[in-house]
């Protein structure tokens, strides 16, 4: 590598990236914390949307969802929706969980949002 090659941007693009995704990590293990779940359970896939489901109060069925085209992106949206009302938030936070998560995860976490269980199914 020599100087003026270019190199320099993709090391400070892959410093940003990874400041992105400690960013993201912390914000949801935070807000698994604040929902009385297992921090960890945010860094292992598959389980962590289970969680996630756990704590939005939908079954763990849900997640098959995913697996279906189109129907993931309403999944996603419903989940998204789902955790920002458990949180006491609207439907506006809910629109910038889906469109800028980094910028609203950590404003869940670390904010002053509380976590209310969501009611029981009948």
């Amino acid at each position: 590598m020599e100087a003026g090659d270019g190199s320099e941007i993709g090391i400070v693009g892959m410093l940003i990236a990874l400041v992105f995704i400690v960013l993201m990590i912390a914000s949801v293990w935070k807000v698994f914390t604040k929902a009385g779940q297992p921090g960890w359970a945010a860094i292992i896939p598959i389980y962590n949307v289970i969680v996630l489901l756990k704590i939005i109060g939908k079954p763990w069925w849900w997640i098959l969802g995913f697996l279906i085209p189109i129907v993931n992106f309403i999944v996603m949206i419903l989940m998204a929706v789902g955790l920002a009302k458990v949180f006491g938030k609207g439907t506006g936070f809910a629109i910038g969980l889906i469109l800028l998560g980094v910028i609203f995860y950590p404003i869940l976490a670390f904010g002053d949002a509380t976590y209310t269980a969501p009611p029981a199914p009948a």
